[in-house]
């Protein structure tokens, strides 16, 4: 007879692939369809059902909330209920569940060099912000120490950049940084970092720039897309 502890381990591993690579282990995990993107979702912060489904515009109230399910019997994620006046539910991850963002961010890089990714479509404020911590040069980046804020799609968020790192928190308004800037959505703003887009340009087309113009050019020069492998 199998102890309990072996016969609950081969449920959680093991229903899919029957492998004991760890790679298998995380497919099982986060691998059906939307899963690791609600994982992204909530990298920087705690969100309500209704943020992920509004970040997340293509799945369905019922996927969405079996795939909550999955990862929180998973231990990916818990879900929290705010004290009043809020009085909401929120999911965020677990601790466990946070060490997924440098997977997330090497599949990024990864996918970002095939010449199919398209960078011109549609993302969410917070695919955004990663996707700066994933492409910064961190070598160029130890030479800079500054504090950048970002309002996009009426998301804020605060980068402190130091020591060639860039921790992102979500703030609840802007204000407090040497630069600040906003966008209605992303991809305004993905011309800027990734496209090289010059600020006065992207500023016509409707990106807001508070601070040094200087300051911000060295900044934007630190984010890059790698290079295409065919």
């Amino acid at each position: 007879m199998k102890l309990q502890k072996e016969t609950e381990s081969q449920e959680k591993h093991g229903k899919w692939y029957q492998d004991a690579c760890g790679t298998a282990f995380a497919m099982e995990l986060i691998g059906e369809r939307w899963s690791l993107l609600i994982v992204r979702e909530l990298m920087l912060g705690g969100r309500r059902f209704s943020d992920l489904r509004a970040s997340l515009p293509g799945i369905s109230a019922k996927v969405l909330t079996e795939r909550l399910a999955s990862l929180e019997q998973a231990g990916v994620l818990v879900r929290r209920k705010l004290p009043p006046p809020a009085a909401t539910q929120v999911y965020e991850l677990t601790a466990w569940g946070y060490l997924a963002e440098p997977a997330i961010q090497e599949l990024g890089r990864w996918a970002a060099r095939s010449p199919e990714h398209n960078p011109q479509l549609p993302l969410s404020p917070v695919s955004f912000m990663l996707s700066l911590r994933t492409m910064i040069d961190h070598a160029a980046a130890h030479a800079f120490d500054a504090t950048v804020g970002f309002t996009v799609g009426g998301e804020s968020f605060l980068a402190e950049l130091r020591g060639g790192q860039m921790p992102v928190r979500r703030v609840e308004e802007a204000g407090g940084a040497d630069l600040w800037f906003e966008a209605a959505a992303p991809l305004p703003l993905l011309r800027v970092f990734y496209g090289k887009q010059p600020i006065p340009e992207a500023e016509r087309a409707g990106v807001t720039l508070a601070g040094d113009r200087a300051l911000a050019e060295r900044f934007v020069a630190l984010f890059a897309l790698p290079p295409k492998i065919a």
